[in-house]
């Protein structure tokens, strides 16, 4: 079996545009899209130490969920033909084709279509599938897991500067949790700012929580940006969207890094932030959600 390891390739660039310019303010991104064409951005993040785990347990297959339009099913499944392992995803609806399922497909993904009630309970369906597979490994949806924290925290190991502000989108809070804990590892003066992608998403805070490895933080939470709920969008994100991918040359999508980036710039108009502050968005990766939307745009 392969080494489990990714070349980290995640620069910052700054952002240019007036807005900030005219706030007095300078605003960065971190390119973790750039990680890898597939396994990018915080999926890589929070698949690493689970992948590590599985190996050192001598499974050779990884047996996880996600929606039918899901970036993380897509991750894993690339990461299982880089890495050796064979991999099965549990989709979540009616049986359907579309091009993020292709692709996990074409990866040697397993799919498995599951009722939305039954999908609820995933140790569940590990069970009944794989209990007596002694080779199978379980990732939760979306790679939340104490594991999958301590792989983000990482992100923060990485940065060239400190910076006053650090903003990333929040679908389970593994990510959020595990940038917070290198914020508080290394002692940083940093605010984080989690941008709920889902609709009434104050329950991430509990999610974030979890996951800490202290027993509390103070962060920050936006839950005005979710556009509707998970995947939903309307106008106004398409068009921030597209100025944004044509002014900048960033390639960015609709259900998670869109919606942060977007926060940022109201945040900005509505003078949020002291003049001088320095701030950092994170780009998740995810592109490839792109696909599922292609009609909208």
């Amino acid at each position: 079996m392969p080494k489990i390891e990714l070349e980290i390739f995640s620069p910052v660039h700054h952002l240019q545009h007036q807005l900030f310019d005219d706030k007095g303010l300078k605003v960065f991104i971190k390119r973790d899209d750039l990680i890898h064409p597939v396994i990018s951005g915080n999926k890589w993040r929070k698949l690493k130490y689970p992948l590590l785990k599985a190996q050192a347990e001598d499974k050779t297959h990884l047996v996880t969920f996600g929606g039918a339009y899901s970036n993380h099913l897509l991750a894993t499944a690339a990461a299982g033909a880089k890495f050796g392992f064979k991999t099965t995803g549990f989709v979540r609806g009616e049986a359907i084709e579309n091009d993020t399922l292709f692709l996990c497909r074409l990866h040697g993904m397993q799919l498995i279509f599951t009722g939305r009630e039954t999908y609820r309970n995933k140790p569940a369906l590990f069970e009944k599938y794989f209990g007596a597979d002694e080779d199978a490994f379980f990732i939760d949806e979306g790679g939340a897991s104490a594991e999958g924290a301590k792989g983000c925290s990482e992100l923060i190991n990485e940065l060239p500067q400190a910076y006053h502000h650090i903003f990333c989108a929040c679908g389970t809070g593994t990510t959020a949790a595990g940038i917070i804990n290198g914020i508080r590892r290394h002692q940083l003066n940093t605010t984080f700012h989690a941008v709920p992608v889902l609709k009434n998403g104050e329950f991430i805070r509990g999610d974030i929580n979890k996951h800490l490895e202290a027993n509390s933080a103070l962060f920050e939470m936006h839950t005005d940006y979710h556009f509707g709920g998970y995947g939903k969008i309307t106008p106004p994100l398409i068009d921030f969207i597209k100025t944004f991918v044509a002014e900048t040359g960033i390639l960015i999508e609709p259900v998670y890094t869109g919606k942060m980036l977007y926060a940022i710039f109201d945040l900005a108009r509505k003078d949020y932030f002291s003049p001088g502050s320095e701030i950092l968005a994170i780009h998740s990766g995810g592109i490839w959600g792109l696909l599922g939307m292609r009609e909208m745009f």
